[in-house]
């Protein structure tokens, strides 16, 4: 079984993409409406071939995808949506906490909880939360 989590930027779509991708050290898979094969009787304009028509980064197994809306869309940034990346890798948890942080705030650092070693919340400069966990082992 496999999670997916499919995000909606507003035209910054491929700047987001890359940067997750550069956090994980993971590659970034961007197709923009401009690389389809054109539809007459849909015709694109410059600004919509620009934006992301899918994405995709793949994070120890799991796919994290996204595009952008058509800019007639309203774009609404919500708080309910957070990614969690279990883990047993201590190392690569800080250091991807540590990452996000840089530019974007901290929820709860990592600390020990009740339910993990090693536990934290981030929110990133895109205002998406990020929970890690280190899983235990057994």
């Amino acid at each position: 079984m496999s999670v997916n989590i499919y995000f909606n930027f507003d035209g910054n779509c491929a700047e987001a993409v890359n940067y997750y991708a550069d956090i994980f050290n993971v590659e970034a898979n961007i197709m923009k409406f401009g690389e389809m094969s054109s539809n007459p009787g849909f015709p694109l304009s410059e600004e919509v071939k620009k934006r992301v028509i899918h994405a995709n980064i793949n994070i120890e197994g799991n796919k994290l995808m996204f595009s952008d809306i058509m800019p007639d869309m309203e774009y609404i940034v919500g708080n309910n949506l957070s990614i969690i990346i279990n883990t047993k890798d201590k190392e690569k948890l800080t250091d991807w906490f540590n990452k996000l942080a840089q530019d974007g705030f901290i929820v709860m650092p990592l600390t020990e909880t009740f339910f993990s070693d090693l536990y934290g919340f981030v929110k990133d400069k895109y205002g998406v939360g990020w929970q890690f966990n280190l899983e235990k082992e057994l």
